[in-house]
C-alpha cells in the first residue's frame, strides 16, 4: 500500500515551470493558485476505491521535447493511429507539444486548432474566458495539481455558424515513464457550430517503465445550437495510473456526445459529466472498458440537468476477466427547475473470471416532478444458451464465446468516428481479451 504523505508540487516549483516555459502572467498566477489550493484538498473519493492507497504523487518531472516536422517521423504503430490526410492533427510526447497542423481551409474559417500552451500566448482572450469554466481549480486535491502542472494538451474552437466535417485529431503518448505526461484538453464550440474530435491516449515503451500517474483533464463548452462529438481511448501500459476527469457544459439546444474506450492495463480513475445548463440540451455518452489482471477501475458516467426539456442518454459496458475489478457508477440528476427532463442509463458488466469484480450503480437523484428518468444494470456472466446456440452451429466454444463478446461491446466501438481508430479499437480489444 503506498500512503499519500504530501502535495508533489508547489508554489516555487509551479512558479518555476511556468518561468522556463515563458508563459503569460495571468497564466502562471493561475498555476501557482493550484499549488496552493492543492496543499490543503483532499483526493477524489469515488465509491468502493480506495485511489489513496494508489501511487498517485508519482508525477514524473517536466522535460522539454524535440518538435518534428511531419506525421511521418512517428514511431508507425503511432502513425497509424493519425488516419489518412487528416483535416488538423496536434500530437504531445511526454510533456510538450511535437506537431500541430491545421488544413488552410479550417484555419480560413476561423477555426483555432493547437495546443494549449500556445494557444494561452496567442489566444489568451479566449483561453482565460472558457479554462476552468468546466472543471475548477479547487473541485479536488486531483483538480488543483493538474492546474499547476499540466502540459501541451489541446485547444479547439469552432466559431459560429461553422460546421467541420472530417474529425480533428491529438496523439497523446507517453515513452519516457519519467516524464510528466498531464494534457488538458479545451474545447469551444460556439454558437450553431458543428465539431468531432478524436484523441488517443496512448505509451510506447521498449520495456515497462517506472509507475507514472498520468493526469489529463477534458473541458468542453457546448454553445447554443452547437454539436460536439467527443471519442477518447486510452491505452496505455500497466505502470501507468491513469486519472481523468472530463466535463461539459451544454447550453440551449446545444449536443455533446461522448465516446469513450478505457482500455489501459494500470488502475483507472474515469469521471464523464455533462451538465446540461440549457433548454433542450442533449448529452449522449457512451463508455466501454475491458479489466484484466488485478485492475482497479472506477469508471464514472453522469448527466446533471437543470434545463427545461433537457435529455441524456448513457451506456457502459464492461468486461473484467482475472481479478480485476471495475466499480461502475452512472449518475443522473435532474434539478429542480427542469421539468420536461429526460434521462436514461445503462450499465451491463460481463465476467469472464470467477475472481473478477463488476459492481454497476445506476444512481437517480431527482428534485423535480414533471421529468422521466430511467435505469438499467446487469452483471453476469457469457450467456450458456447463446454459447450453446452458436455451438450448435459449428462454431467452437472459444469464438463462440469471442463473438458474443464483441457484440456486448459493438454499440461504442462502431460509434468512433474515424476508420483507423476504430480498428485500432478492435485490436486492443483483442489483446486485451486474449491476455
Amino acid at each position: 500500500m503506498t500512503t499519500q504523505l504530501s502535495t508533489p508540487v508547489n508554489r516555487q516549483t509551479t512558479e518555476a515551470l511556468s518561468l522556463t516555459k515563458g508563459e503569460p502572467t495571468w497564466l502562471a498566477a493561475l498555476r501557482a493558485k493550484g499549488a496552493d489550493l492543492a496543499e490543503t484538498l483532499e483526493w477524489p473519493k469515488p465509491e468502493k476505491v480506495r485511489i489513496d492507497r494508489w501511487n498517485l504523487t508519482a508525477l514524473g518531472s517536466s522535460k522539454p521535447q524535440q518538435e518534428i516536422q511531419s506525421i511521418a517521423e512517428l514511431p508507425e504503430a503511432l502513425r497509424e493511429l493519425s488516419g489518412d490526410a487528416p483535416a488538423g492533427f496536434v500530437v504531445q510526447r511526454n510533456s510538450a507539444a511535437v506537431f500541430k497542423q491545421l488544413s488552410p481551409e479550417l484555419q480560413a474559417k476561423g477555426v483555432i486548432f493547437t495546443d494549449l500552451e500556445t494557444a494561452a500566448r496567442e489566444h489568451a482572450d479566449l483561453v482565460q474566458k472558457y479554462l476552468f469554466q468546466a472543471v475548477a481549480q479547487d473541485e479536488n486535491k486531483l483538480t488543483a495539481i493538474h492546474s499547476a502542472i499540466w502540459n501541451g494538451g489541446v485547444f479547439l474552437y469552432v466559431p459560429r455558424n461553422v460546421e467541420v466535417e472530417l474529425p480533428l485529431q491529438a496523439l497523446f503518448y507517453s515513452d519516457d515513464a519519467s516524464a510528466t505526461f498531464a494534457p488538458r484538453v479545451l474545447v469551444v464550440a460556439d454558437n450553431n457550430s458543428r465539431v468531432t474530435y478524436v484523441d488517443n491516449v496512448v505509451t510506447a515503451y521498449g520495456e515497462t517503465g517506472q509507475p507514472l500517474a498520468k493526469q489529463s483533464i477534458v473541458e468542453v463548452i457546448v454553445k447554443p445550437g452547437a454539436t460536439v462529438r467527443y471519442a477518447t481511448v486510452h491505452h496505455m501500459a500497466d505502470n501507468i495510473i491513469d486519472l481523468s476527469i472530463r466535463r461539459a457544459i451544454i447550453e440551449n439546444d446545444g449536443r455533446m456526445e461522448w465516446i469513450v474506450g478505457d482500455l489501459t492495463d494500470g488502475h483507472v480513475l474515469s469521471d464523464t459529466q455533462s451538465y446540461l445548463k440549457g433548454n433542450g440540451s442533449n448529452s449522449d455518452a457512451k463508455a466501454i472498458s475491458i479489466g484484466r489482471n488485478a485492475q482497479q477501475m472506477s469508471l464514472t458516467t453522469g448527466a446533471v440537468h437543470f434545463g427545461r426539456s433537457s435529455e441524456s442518454n448513457m451506456v457502459t459496458r464492461a468486461v473484467m476477466k482475472d481479478s480485476a475489478t471495475a466499480i461502475i457508477n452512472g449518475i443522473t440528476k435532474i434539478e429542480k427547475g427542469a421539468t420536461k427532463a429526460n434521462g436514461v442509463q445503462v450499465e451491463k458488466v460481463l465476467m469472464l473470471s470467477p475472481k473478477s469484480r463488476g459492481d454497476a450503480n445506476p444512481i437517480l437523484l431527482i428534485d423535480e416532478d414533471d421529468v422521466k428518468a430511467g435505469h438499467a444494470a446487469s452483471v453476469g456472466q457469457v450467456n450458456p444458451d447463446q454459447v450453446y446456440y452458436l455451438m450448435s452451429r459449428g462454431i467452437s466454444k472459444q469464438d463462440a464465446e469471442r463473438l458474443i463478446i464483441h457484440g456486448f461491446l459493438a454499440p461504442v466501438v462502431s460509434e468512433i468516428p474515424i476508420e483507423a481508430v476504430q480498428q485500432q479499437l478492435q485490436r486492443l480489444l483483442e489483446r486485451k481479451l486474449e491476455g
